[in-house]
């Protein structure tokens, strides 16, 4: 008779927390979906509040998306919390270490930036985005031959990617080779012709 009962106690304890955990769900589920709403209409505050509600700091889907919010209302420091709550709950999700960057680059913080562009890089090695913005970082700096490395990793994945092109022939151009620029602005004219910066950079060449 004891077994029986552990038994039916066990079952409905079961059923209790089956219950529990799609109550739980279903909350979750229409906190996010208010927060998508709001955000559509630019109530940032409110999407923000409909999450806070339901926070969890260990879940990662809560922290990145009160992090994309934040960044959006303005809270940088926020966002970066949130974001790097997010970053350690999933250290090798990329999606989190880039939103992480939005914040982190409004609030001048460039040691950051570069840091989770390493970070992105580390984990996935051929990430176009990646490779194109910490090109355009080192271009900024003047190390036009480590800008011209990550600008010409993209190209090679991605011929048609003309950001990429034009700034791996500026690159080139600013490092002294002429001809290796001249050769890739003349690439850039073919797949955007009439391209402004292309044709600066043919005429400093003549």
């Amino acid at each position: 008779m004891d077994i029986i009962k552990r038994s039916l106690l066990v079952f409905t304890l079961s059923l209790a927390l089956v219950s529990l955990k799609a109550q739980d769900t279903e909350t979750i589920r229409e906190a996010f979906s208010s927060s998508y709403t709001y955000e559509y209409d630019g109530d940032y505050a409110e999407a923000i509040k409909a999450l806070k509600e339901i926070y969890d700091t260990d879940s990662y889907h809560i922290n990145a998306r009160l992090g994309w919010l934040s960044y959006l209302s303005g809270q940088f420091t926020e966002s970066s919390a949130y974001y790097l709550k997010a970053i350690e709950l999933k250290p090798y999700a990329i999606e989190a270490r880039f939103g992480l960057i939005n914040p982190a680059s409004a609030m001048g913080n460039w040691g950051q930036v570069k840091s989770q562009y390493l970070h992105i890089l580390d984990v996935d090695p051929q990430n176009t985005k990646a490779n194109y913005y910490f090109g355009l970082m080192y271009y900024e700096t003047k190390d036009y031959t480590q800008a011209a490395l990550q600008f010409e990793r993209v190209i090679n994945l991605y011929p048609f990617n003309s950001e990429a092109l034009l700034m791996y022939a500026w690159s080139n151009f600013q490092l002294g080779k002429t001809r290796e620029a001249e050769v890739l602005f003349n690439e850039m004219l073919i797949i955007n012709p009439g391209n402004a910066s292309a044709l600066e950079g043919l005429e400093l060449i003549k």
